[in-house]
């Protein structure tokens, strides 16, 4: 008799209680950001009684009012606008995700930029060559931003050019393009230019426009390519080689024994060499991606350029009316340092062979990590 009295009085208290708090529909509450920011950052501290507390609160507001929310303000997912770790929602509006390359210290910050170029060319250099790069840089138009990347510290003898007072000058002693590249072009700092040049300095442009360059680029739907280089110097794979009869192409075959498998780059075209390649926006956003860190030198990354658009064999071809020579300057080799008795030179470039390699390496487990994320069975063919 006392546990059925017990249980009774139990329900009325519990039926009374109920009716005195507000009904909660669990599909009209809006979460504050904070909320969200919660579920982005599970070490923020906000609590389950919090969030029911918040709950609570938006419900007896709501009936407080003397309204019920409508499903157009209440039936919402909040998406999140805020940089992770940014919760300040007075302050939203205010937030870029974007940034620039170029800066001055005076002036309004209307007038910075009153012509702003398409596109970005970027050269890697030593003041040896500067002579050569005085002559590349004539062929890029006022629609292209110039970036130096000084790897010899020598930046104050390149001010007797006059388009170098309007250029953009980096300086980091005894470093490469592709070490530049990955501190300094990242895709959002980038993000206002349409293409990226990512040139060495020793380049032979006498038959080179750029700007009929990028007509090209555009015409046949390049997100990846290059110039074509003159036959008779500097050429290395048949693919990059210029061909006389075609504005551009994307196929090629390789001499015989070149490529462990005719299926991949070079042999299967899909491919550019590091030495003057070309990216649309998008496909650098990939590239600067695949990039490591602490591989300095970019060895064997042309052979994973594929990977970065698609169809690959559509998107990555050699502009051939528009060509170039490699005069095959070794000043890198130059920034290196003897040991064990070995030439400054042998050094840099023992360490672009084993980049190769740690390249090649990182780049199969990773394919076969995706595979077996994907559970699909990995294809028998590897990079070369």
């Amino acid at each position: 008799m006392r546990l059925v009295m017990v249980t009774i009085i139990g329900a009325v208290l519990g039926f009374f209680i109920g009716i005195s708090f507000p009904s909660v529909s669990i599909t009209k509450l809006h979460f504050p950001a904070s909320f969200v920011s919660y579920i982005e950052d599970k070490n923020s501290g906000l609590t389950t009684q919090a969030i029911l507390n918040h709950a609570w609160t938006s419900a007896r507001n709501a009936r407080g009012n003397g309204t019920e929310p409508t499903s157009n303000s209440t039936l919402k997912i909040y998406v999140p606008t805020n940089p992770k770790g940014c919760r300040g929602a007075s302050t939203m509006s205010l937030y870029q995700s974007l940034t620039s390359i170029y800066c001055r210290l005076w002036g309004d910050p209307s007038e910075d930029l009153p012509f702003k170029p398409k596109y970005l060319v970027t050269f890697t250099v030593g003041v040896e060559q500067k002579e050569n790069i005085n002559r590349a840089v004539k062929k890029f138009s006022d629609n292209f931003a110039i970036l130096l990347f000084h790897y010899d510290g020598r930046v104050s003898e390149w001010d007797e050019f006059e388009w170098s007072q309007r250029a953009i000058h980096i300086s980091v002693r005894k470093q490469t393009k592709w070490w530049y590249a990955k501190r300094f072009l990242h895709p959002d700092i980038v993000a206002a230019y349409e293409y990226i040049f990512i040139w060495d300095e020793d380049l032979g442009v006498e038959h080179f426009n750029a700007e009929e360059y990028i007509k090209l680029v555009k015409k046949h739907n390049l997100a990846i390519s290059q110039p074509g280089l003159e036959p008779d110097r500097g050429l290395t794979w048949q693919m990059t080689k210029r061909r006389g009869d075609s504005e551009v192409h994307k196929d090629t075959e390789e001499r015989s024994g070149w490529c462990s498998d005719p299926h991949l780059p070079p042999c299967a075209a899909i491919f550019v060499e590091i030495m003057a390649p070309v990216f649309s926006r998008d496909a650098w956003r990939c590239v600067w991606h695949m990039i490591q860190n602490d591989l300095v030198h970019g060895w064997g990354l042309d052979f994973a350029l594929r990977k970065c658009v698609e169809p690959a064999h559509e998107k990555i071809g050699v502009v051939d009316s528009q060509w170039i020579v490699h005069q095959v300057v070794p000043s890198l080799g130059n920034q290196g340092q003897s040991e064990n008795g070995r030439a400054s030179w042998e050094g840099v470039r023992a360490r672009c062979r084993k980049e190769w390699g740690m390249f090649q390496t990182r780049m199969a487990e990773a394919e076969k990590a995706y595979y077996k994320m994907m559970g699909i069975t990995p294809p028998n063919s590897t990079l070369v």
